[in-house]
């Protein structure tokens, strides 16, 4: 038993060491533009947008919100990012694990979070339909003006993000938050 126990320690350990390697050797083979260097007014306004959006909003629904958007464009920079957002912020392990999942496990988040939910959804998939009248007005029963456009603004800046980092090649497990 204690053979195992350090032999699955062991491996714990070397996947840990294996995956920092693995995201230092994928950033150092990137090959795209660094947008912020590129087109740093750009970038600021971006940034600007990001802060004024979450004003007033629950940080815990802003990082739902985030990954929700994140996992619709397929954007792991982003979900990594704000999944470890979210834990830092105290988030709870299986609420993180449903944001995918959501509609199939709604008594994970309450009606406000699901229509928030349901908006970010409807807004990021905005090509495939439109933004229904029914998701629209779920969500304006939750949010009161103000807290509605805020919400709008996060779901437009995250899927803006998204975009970015898909676009530029941004390599999931790094965060240049903490360098730039």
């Amino acid at each position: 038993m204690t053979t195992t126990n350090t032999t699955t320690a062991t491996a714990a350990t070397t996947s840990t060491a294996d995956l920092q390697d693995g995201i230092a050797t994928a950033e150092a083979a990137r090959t795209r533009l660094d947008f912020a260097k590129a087109a740093p007014k750009v970038f600021r306004a971006i940034v600007g947008l990001d802060a004024a959006a979450r004003q007033g909003l629950d940080p815990a629904l802003v990082e739902l919100i985030q990954i929700r958007a994140s996992h619709l464009n397929h954007c792991a920079y982003c979900l990594h990012m704000h999944t470890n957002d979210a834990r830092k912020a105290g988030e709870r392990e299986d609420r993180l694990h449903m944001v995918a999942v959501w509609r199939e496990a709604r008594h994970f988040f309450t009606p406000k979070e699901q229509a928030a939910l349901a908006l970010t959804e409807a807004v990021t998939l905005v090509a495939d339909g439109g933004v229904p009248d029914t998701v629209y007005a779920e969500a304006a029963a939750h949010f009161d003006d103000q807290e509605l456009a805020h919400v709008l603004s996060l779901i437009l800046t995250i899927n803006t993000w998204n975009r970015v980092a898909l676009a530029t090649g941004k390599v999931a497990g790094t965060d240049e938050r903490a360098t730039g």
